[in-house]
């Protein structure tokens, strides 16, 4: 309709020139529905209930004279009730464009008389503190003007002097050597854990090389043993062969010591006795003839007959022993006993010469004791064919 108002849902409709008012008012509020509007007689204007902010920045001097720079912003509005609104359109319908500007104001001068009254510590330490007691001082203020705070925030607290930087440097230093040693302690830990990997994998590469090493022995020693088996097969059937050879060389060498035995030593011994015996036999003959003539003994004779034919006989009786052992058991004694006895024979053989041919001869007794010549008993022989 075309006198039909209504206002936005951020917005009261200020209705003047109506006779009838609700409240004690000189205009009517409309809120949330719409209204006629009659022309000429009635006017509406619109106040905005939408949020609104301000920036506040406020040089400020605090109670130990130090003078910060604080930057704050607040969030306020109208407030909805009808009094606010009215309150509000009263002193700002005509000029709701510098609404921030004088709500900014009264916030800062309530800020400058906060901070006058603290510390910079307790400033940096306190701010909602101080965002606080700047809304309950300004309480009264924004009520009579119909605005209502959401919000209060100090953004930044700035120092020309540099004292908020010089209560800073001490913790700072400390965070500083502390952030220093956490980070030293860092690169202490990260190279323990560095030499520890290193150690692991040394130890690692050293069981390997070790395991490497002792599969690599392993394998020469087979291969040591594979390439060795033919030469040593070989010098074993070598000293096998040399073994044999040696066991012939020595059994030829019984043979042919034997051989020696039979065909020269036996034969130089029977000689040396036979030359032995005859230069016995010599000497015998001889001392029994010197005997024989020295007594005058008929049997010169036949002794020389003897001794003519004892070289003979000798030689018979060498050649009977050359194919024999001959073993004389009591020395040179049993050698002259040997001689003895073989002309004792050889006297007995000429007796019987004699007897044939009737010349007069020894009778047996006395060969008998001329076999005991010089008192000695007969020599003890043994001859092995």
């Amino acid at each position: 309709m075309l006198f039909w108002r209504v206002p936005a849902p951020n917005e009261a409709m200020l209705i003047s020139g109506s006779k009838r008012q609700v409240q004690d008012t000189q205009f009517r509020i409309v809120t949330g529905h719409g209204s006629f509007v009659l022309p000429i007689k009635q006017k509406a204007r619109m106040l905005s209930l939408a949020l609104r902010e301000a920036e506040i920045a406020e040089d400020c001097v605090t109670q130990q004279g130090i003078r910060l720079t604080v930057r704050a912003v607040t969030v306020f509005k109208v407030g909805d009730d009808a009094v606010s609104i009215a309150n509000a359109a009263r002193r700002f319908l005509a000029e709701q464009d510098r609404m921030e500007d004088l709500v900014g104001r009264i916030f800062a001068g309530h800020l400058r008389s906060i901070i006058g009254g603290l510390t910079v510590e307790q400033i940096i330490r306190e701010r909602d503190r101080v965002a606080q007691e700047v809304k309950a001082g300004s309480h009264s203020e924004m009520e009579k003007l119909g605005i209502v705070v959401d919000a209060l925030q100090i953004q930044e607290i700035e120092d020309a002097t540099g004292y908020i930087n010089n209560l800073a440097a001490p913790h700072a230093a400390a965070v500083a050597s502390q952030a220093r040693i956490a980070a030293a302690r860092a690169d202490q830990e990260a190279a323990e854990r560095e030499q520890q990997a290193e150690a692991l994998k040394a130890e690692y590469e050293r069981d390997t090389s070790i395991k490497r090493a002792g599969f690599q022995a392993e394998t020469e020693q087979v291969r040591a043993r594979a390439s060795q088996a033919g030469p040593l097969a070989q010098a074993k059937a070598s000293q096998d062969v040399i073994e044999e050879q040696t066991a012939l060389a020595e059994r030829q060498a019984l043979l042919a010591a034997q051989r020696l035995e039979a065909e020269v030593r036996r034969p130089a011994d029977a000689e040396a006795y036979r030359q032995r015996t005859l230069a016995q036999a010599q000497a015998d003959a001889n001392t029994a003839r010197a005997l024989s003539l020295r007594e005058g003994n008929q049997e010169l004779l036949a002794a020389n007959r003897v001794v003519e034919v004892l070289p003979e006989l000798a030689d018979a009786a060498a050649k009977g022993l050359a194919d024999s052992n001959l073993t004389v058991l009591n020395g040179t004694d049993g050698v002259n006993e040997v001689a003895a006895g073989l002309v004792g024979q050889g006297m007995t053989i000429l007796n019987s010469l004699q007897r044939r041919d009737g010349s007069p001869g020894t009778p047996p007794e006395e060969n008998q004791d001329a076999s005991k010549m010089n008192g000695r008993a007969p020599a003890r022989v043994e001859t092995t064919n």
